[in-house]
Parts: C-alpha cells; structure tokens; sequence
C-alpha cells in the first residue's frame, strides 16, 4: 500500500513541500478568554502542549507512534496532523531517508482512520495534505477514509425542484431565466432555439438571449445569427429600446453577423427612431463603433445641436457626453470621409478616465501589480507611468517614454501625451513600425487578462479592440502582454525576464547603456 512512502527514491520535493507548512496550531475559538488555550481546555491543556512538543521532537515514525499509542486521553485532533507533518520531515531531512517499516505506518495510518470522524474540517483537510504530500495512495484507505469525512461534512445540496414540460421557446426562457444556467452546456440553448416556433420566439426571450450571451462573453455564431435574423424579420415590430439590448451582444462579443440585411435594418431603425429615444440611439450607435460600422445619417442626427441641446437637460446627460465623445473620437480616428456636423469642444469629457469596471471588480486576479513590480526592478519606477489617462481619455496600463535612439526616459523630464487630434504622419504609424525612431514616440503595455476575450476564445472584446485601435491611431506603440504568457510565468524573477526580451524585441535599451 505505501511502496511509494516506503521507497528510497521517494520525491525530496515531494518531501520538501512538507517542510513549508507552518506547525498546526490547536483548533482556537478567536479573540476570548479560551483564544490561547489549547482544544480541550482546563486542567489538561499542559499534557496536551507536552504531547504535541514530544510530537514535534520525534525522532522516528516508531517513536510517533509511540506517543500516539500511549497517550490516548490526551491526544486531541490537531495532534495527527502534527505527527504527519513530522513524519514528512523525518523522511526529508536526509537525501536517502532510511526504509521505514511498513507495519509502523500502517499502524499510524489505522490511528487517523479510527479517529478521523471526531476531526474539525480544518484538520480533515490539513491531514489530507499532508497524507497526499507523504505519497500515500489516492485509493488507499487513510486518504479515501479522510476524503469521505470531508465530503461529509459538506452542506447538502437541495433536490433538484420538478420542471414542469416546456416547449422550444418556454425552455429557452426557462433557462435562460436560471440564475444558474451557465452550468448548461451551450447545446441545451441551441435545441432550445432550434425547437421554438416563430411565433414562441418572443422580443423578451430573445433579449434574454442576447443578454445572457453579452453577460457571459459567449460568442456563439449560430446564437448571434438567430438574433440577427429575428431583428430584420421583426424590424417594424421592434422599439429602439429593444434593438439597443438585442444589438449589444454584437458589440461586445465583436462579431458583425454574416446577416445581409443587418446594417441596412438597424440604419432603418436609428432613423426612424433616433428622436424618440436618444440614450437607446446612442447605445445602439456605441455597439456599432466596436464593429466599425457606424452610419453617417445617424451620427449627423446625434451631433447636431438640436439633439445635443435635448441630451443636455437629461438625467442621462453624462453618460451620453461620454459616449458622444467616444463616437467623435471614432470619426476622427477611423471615418476621415465623413463631413458633417462633430460634438464642439466645450461638451467633450474624457471617454474611460479610469479603468474599467471588470478590471476593478477583478482587481486580486489582475496580473497588473507584480508587472508593475517586474518593470520597477527592471527600469526603475521613474521610467514608466501605470494607469495614465492620455488624450482624448484613454486610461493605460503602462506607458514608456521612448527616445530616438531608443532608450527608455524618464517621464518626468518628458511629455507623456501624444498631440490629439494626431497629426496625419502618424496615422497607422504604431502597427507597422517594428522599432521606436521616433523622437516622440510613447509605448504602450497593454495587458490582456483572461477577461478581455470572449470565453473559450481568443477574440478580444470589442471594447477591448477598440482601445487598442484607437491608441495605436493616435501613434502609441503597442506592446500586448497577453494572459497566456504571464501566467506561464514563475515568480518575479522569470517574470523579469519575460518583460527584458520583450521589451528588447522592440529595441529599447535602459540602464547605463540605455541612458
């Protein structure tokens, strides 16, 4: 049962990873009277500390056994997890750990397995680690008797509640209407949708459709294209405030349906629509800026002064500047055929002055702080700037200020921002130029986290898309550090590494020979 524990050849790092667990400290019941006794309490709390420092002064698994064996009233949970732990370090001490007999740990295995059902889960789950550490068996009997105590002191899972027969359409609202549905394979959405009549495939269910798809960052074709499809056949049925929701999946997902009728429809639709509800005007336009698809009739309806004086007397006043600003950045940057009307100055705001919300919200799974950490060790921290807001409100990772020659500057002996509006020499210049000449060039690090793609997919978002778009047109070079590559990073120091030779495949030079 444990020729692999009992083998000379057994993992010392197997073994090692044993010697980095902290000592298990007897169960506490927090800051009280009882936090610095040990479980148990009272008169016997000094034979229970003496047990444990005979525990952890041991010096053979006999001798563990020993005082294990010997000691019955006194022993408490918390002391097998200390006998194993010590056992790992026995066996790891040494290169070539000395052949223990198989009886002495089968006897010490047999100990945990009685005793195991009066274990606190935290010790059930310290001994399991330990046990699997020392290299006993995954189906063997201490770790299957550890992992069925653990598994039952799991909360029950309620029975599932009975489902009613539905047809195509009211099981695709069903489901889609579960707060847990993302547990469903996708399959289960698409017979769904194959199985509903026209006539069940209802604008509620199908914004729940293109909601759930936006929310969970699904970028499923066959799905899109049913939506698409039901937008041009509904068209005259439909208000802006519905196209708004039906149409953002779209945008976020980056995917323009293969639907011939798609653009011309939604065209249709803005102008017939585009006075009754400007804030759903300027989402639906908003999801188009991300498929580069904007129509100009629209964006002269939505930059005259009429609507921009209706916009300004309402509750959602802000937030359409924003997106304004944003759509008049998008004419600038990518429409240099369009000639109407532009927001003026005096109502532009900064687009996305901070980061955005995800990023926030998911901040401790963020790879942006020990990249910051990598590049202060490397560059020193007066070279870079971390999450600079430039022109015309774009927030960056990581900005470098880049000489001619290419050594990395200082930033606060340089202007960090690039004119905006760019001048035309620099349109399209940060794609194509391998290196930095020039003078005022700024090199942008952009992080790419796991969720800035569409699941299972590695398609950016289209918001995510579009910021990079729109900084490399305004002349920022960009440097994409994507997930997959700083998550196969070990520790700092490879990190480091990885950023040197990326930094150095666009020769920039730092340190004394760098300037």
């Amino acid at each position: 049962m444990l020729r692999v524990l009992l083998s000379a050849q057994t993992s010392p790092a197997r073994l090692s990873g044993l010697l980095l667990i902290p000592p298990v400290q007897p169960c506490c019941l927090g800051p009280s009277k009882w936090a610095d006794r040990p479980l148990g309490g009272g008169p016997s709390a000094g034979p229970v500390q003496g047990l444990q420092r005979l525990l952890e002064q041991a010096k053979s698994p006999g001798e563990l056994l020993r005082w294990l064996g010997q000691n019955p009233t006194k022993v408490r949970a918390h002391h097998y997890s200390v006998a194993l732990r010590r056992l790992g370090q026995l066996l790891g001490s040494r290169p070539r750990p000395p052949p223990v007999e198989q009886a002495t740990l089968q006897d010490l295995s047999q100990l945990i397995i009685r005793n195991c059902p009066s274990f606190d889960i935290h010790t059930i789950h310290v001994c399991l680690h330990l046990a699997v550490l020392l290299g006993f068996p995954s189906d063997g009997p201490l770790v299957c008797a550890l992992e069925q105590e653990r598994r039952l002191r799991l909360p029950p899972k309620p029975p599932p509640p009975l489902q009613p027969l539905l047809r195509g359409g009211q099981r695709l609202e069903a489901a889609l209407s579960c707060p847990r549905f993302l547990r469903y394979p996708r399959q289960h959405l698409i017979s769904s949708l194959a199985e509903a009549r026209p006539e069940e495939l209802t604008p509620h269910v199908m914004v729940l459709l293109a909601q759930h798809l936006a929310r969970h960052r699904l970028r499923e074709p066959q799905l899109l294209e049913a939506i698409a499809h039901f937008l041009v056949v509904q068209e005259t049925q439909l208000s802006s405030k519905v196209v708004q929701k039906l149409v953002l999946p779209f945008g976020r997902l980056n995917y323009l349906p293969l639907e011939q009728q798609f653009m011309p429809c939604l065209e249709r639709i803005l102008a017939r629509e585009a006075g009754v509800a400007p804030l759903a005007t300027v989402n639906i336009l908003m999801s188009l800026c991300q498929l580069r698809c904007l129509p100009f009739r629209a964006l002269h309806f939505v930059f005259s002064p009429g609507f921009i004086n209706y916009i300004s007397g309402t509750p959602h006043a802000l937030i359409v500047r924003r997106y304004l600003s944003l759509l008049d950045t998008a004419v600038e940057l990518e429409l240099p055929g369009y000639r109407g009307p532009r927001l003026p100055r005096r109502q532009q705001v900064p687009i996305f002055p901070q980061p955005l919300i995800t990023d926030r919200a998911r901040c401790k799974y963020s790879h942006k702080d020990i990249v910051a950490e990598g590049l202060r060790q490397l560059l020193g921290e007066e070279k870079y700037r971390q999450d600079l807001t430039v022109p015309p409100g774009y927030c960056t990772d990581f900005l470098l200020c880049v000489g001619s020659s290419g050594a990395v500057l200082p930033v606060r002996t340089q202007d960090p921002f690039l004119p905006y509006p760019p001048r035309s020499c620099l349109h399209g210049q940060a794609a194509s130029s391998p290196t930095t000449r020039d003078p005022a060039q700024r090199v942008v690090l952009v992080l790419r986290e796991r969720w800035h793609f569409c699941r299972d997919g590695r398609v950016l978002l289209g918001s995510r898309a579009l910021r990079e778009r729109h900084l490399g047109l305004m002349g920022y070079q960009l440097l994409p550090l994507p997930f997959e590559e700083l998550e196969s990073q070990r520790g700092l120091p490879q990190l480091k590494s990885y950023l040197r030779q990326k930094l150095q495949a666009l020769g920039l030079r730092w340190g004394p020979e760098g300037g």
